[in-house]
């Protein structure tokens, strides 16, 4: 069954927003898990507005399924995740100040520099996955760059899902094939949600994980984090 990542970068915007720890971040990591989540994703960002490095430190010891820690690739997000050594590393393209991930990888235009990180990520035993869009020049592009897996950027798909539920997954199906078909493994992520999550699960081939925090963190204000977590692993089921 693909697994489910849930990214609780959210919880960190509400703690931030008044400072202190509540919501703790810590907590809400451990809840996650223990109603079923299948990892735990973060992605800190420079300006810290909401993960933090040293969330990211704190979280790692107790994190007892996986650790996804997402980011783009500066010095500084290279040395904390060599320094964590989390389960996953995935590499995206965002500038510092981009509001929230909004493209993939050119991986033809920063191959050398994309495969010098990969290399260095894998030698300290972490596996790497690398974001990018459903083009097949940039999925090639991440075979070449000896990436374990990529994450494929959904966007599209959630906005074309409402119009024509084929015509939006089919991009996907075929960039996952190319992906299996190069020995890479699949990641997906990025507006997925109740409404569209299950359709996606159940066309996609060799889907492994989907890493949701924005929209299953919103339905947790409605329904609970336990239930929703359910209602989420039930879609992937």
């Amino acid at each position: 069954m693909t697994k489910l990542s849930v990214n609780i970068n959210k919880i960190a915007t509400i703690r931030n927003a008044r400072g202190g720890q509540y919501p703790n971040v810590k907590l809400a990591a451990i809840n996650c898990q223990q109603f079923g989540a299948d990892g735990i994703t973060v992605h800190p960002r420079p300006d810290q507005r909401h993960i933090t490095y040293l969330d990211v430190r704190e979280l790692a010891p107790i994190i007892t399924t996986e650790f996804n820690i997402e980011g783009y690739p500066s010095s500084s997000f290279l040395d904390l995740v060599k320094e964590i050594k989390p389960h996953q590393v995935t590499l995206v393209p965002d500038p510092p100040d981009a509001i929230t991930s909004n493209a993939g990888w050119d991986t033809k235009k920063h191959q050398s520099q994309l495969k010098e990180f990969v290399r260095g990520l894998k030698s300290q035993g972490i596996r790497t996955s690398i974001f990018v869009d459903t083009d097949s020049k940039n999925i090639e592009g991440a075979a070449t760059i000896e990436t374990d897996r990529i994450e494929l950027y959904t966007e599209s798909y959630a906005v074309q899902f409402a119009i024509n539920q084929e015509k939006a997954i089919e991009p996907f199906i075929k960039a996952a094939q190319l992906a299996h078909n190069l020995g890479l493994e699949v990641n997906a992520g990025h507006d997925l949600n109740l409404q569209n999550l299950q359709y996606f699960a159940t066309h996609m081939p060799h889907l492994a994980e989907v890493s949701i925090g924005h929209a299953l963190i919103s339905d947790a204000l409605y329904l609970g984090l336990k239930e929703t977590i359910k209602q989420y692993k039930n879609c992937l089921s």
